[in-house]
Order: structure tokens, then C-alpha cells, then sequence
């Protein structure tokens, strides 16, 4: 009769290495494109997800013959899924408009899950999450790139001493151009010339545009530039 409480070496050996590449193998695509966790943090939550897995299995099989110890092999690994929140978190970022990282989040918790079910000696389950964790990620970034381009936004800042006619040009050559204007903000700062110690007022504009193309960036940032009073153009990813 095989002991449940029991597993051989070889075994827990190959669950480990198991997890690691399955681990790695989404790991891999994250890392490829550039992502806040990639190849050793997946490894990492998906081993020590299997390990913890094994841990709550077979790792206190000497307390199963004691009348006042009750096990429960899923109570350890219960407290993966958790942890792997706090984990996750620290890779969502949001700047202004945008939220990054919820994707590479969500393959962390998957990953974890992997582990435990490999942990677990649920390999086909396993196999199958992870092809269809990396078919996902694959397919689904080439469709993004493709088809949904056109929903990247920039902030668009400018400085500009006239305040008259200034925010007009800018929004006919933008709307000439396709794009979108989603949002704007101005902000007024009074400044003194070092020639006449008058005192002039500066125009900072915010302006959130999306755009079908990045490579329009450059010739916006351009024709900006030739407007005048402009003093100022940056451009930064939302």
C-alpha cells in the first residue's frame, strides 16, 4: 500500500524542476518584453510555490500517527495565494491616466498556482495552465500591437509666453494631424526679464492626446517648436 504522507526523493526532485521551468517559461516571455518581473521572479514564485505545496503535503508526516493532530494538506499551501498579492501589487504602477503591470501581476498568481499544482503532482493540469498562460501572452500582445495601437496617450507640455490664440493653433494642428485631444490643463507663472526687470506671464499647457502613431511624436514635437512664443515641448507616455 502506498503511504500518502510519503514521497521519494526522485519524485520531489523532479516536481521542483518541473516547477522551475514551467516557472521560467513564462517567466521567459515576460522578460522578453520587458516587464517589471521576469525570468527569477517567475522561477521563483512558481518553485517556492511548489515547495510550499510539498512542504504542506509531506513535510509533516511525522505528526499522522498522533491522536491529537489532525493534518490538512491544503492549509500551508492555502497561504500562497495571498502572499503572491502583496507581490503582485508591487508591480502595478500608475502614471497619470495610465496602469501598468496588472498583466505581469496576474501571471505572478498564475505561476504561483502552477507551482502548487505541480507541488501537488497535478502535472496535467499544470502543463495545460502553462500553454495556455503562453499562448495568451503571445497571441495577445501581437493582437495588442496591431489592432490597438491607436489607444497609446502622451502628455503633450508646452511652455509659452502668449497666452492669446496660443492654445488655438495648437489645437488645429493637433486635430489636422488625427489626433485626439482628451484632456487639458494650463498653469500660469509669472516671470521676470533679466533685460528689463518686467515681469511677463508664462503658459504651461498639459495637453493628453492620443496618438495612431508614435513615430507622429517627432513631427508634432517639431511643429510645435515653430509656433510662436513657444519655449518649450516635451512629450512623455501616459
Amino acid at each position: 500500500m502506498v503511504d500518502p504522507w510519503h514521497i521519494e526523493p526522485l519524485d520531489l526532485t523532479i516536481r521542483l524542476v518541473l516547477a522551475l521551468l514551467l516557472g521560467g517559461l513564462i517567466g521567459l516571455e515576460r522578460e522578453k518584453n520587458n516587464h517589471p518581473a521576469g525570468l527569477r521572479t517567475h522561477i521563483l514564485v512558481c518553485v517556492g510555490s511548489a515547495l510550499l505545496m510539498l512542504l504542506s503535503m509531506y513535510g509533516f508526516s511525522a505528526f499522522v500517527d498522533e491522536g491529537n493532530v489532525r493534518l490538512d494538506p491544503a492549509r500551508l499551501a492555502a497561504q500562497v495565494i495571498p502572499g503572491i498579492g502583496f507581490l503582485g501589487a508591487g508591480t502595478i504602477i500608475r502614471n497619470g491616466f495610465s496602469i501598468t503591470g496588472l498583466t505581469t501581476a496576474a501571471s505572478l498568481w498564475v505561476a504561483a498556482a502552477i507551482g502548487l499544482s505541480v507541488g501537488a503532482g497535478f502535472y496535467y493540469a499544470a502543463f495545460l495552465s502553462t500553454a495556455v498562460v503562453l499562448i495568451s501572452l503571445w497571441t495577445l500582445n501581437i493582437v495588442e500591437k496591431k489592432y490597438f495601437e491607436n489607444r497609446r496617450t502622451y502628455w503633450l507640455k508646452l511652455v509659452t509666453n502668449q497666452k492669446h490664440g496660443t492654445l488655438t493653433h495648437i489645437s488645429s494642428n493637433l486635430e489636422r494631424k488625427g489626433i485626439t485631444i482628451r484632456q487639458i490643463s494650463m498653469e500660469e507663472n509669472d516671470w521676470e526679464s533679466e533685460e528689463n526687470a518686467e515681469k511677463h506671464e508664462r503658459l504651461t499647457l498639459s495637453i493628453l492626446i492620443r496618438v495612431s502613431k508614435p513615430s507622429l511624436l517627432i513631427t508634432i514635437t517639431e511643429e510645435m517648436k515653430l509656433l510662436p512664443g513657444i519655449e518649450k515641448v516635451s512629450v512623455e507616455s501616459a
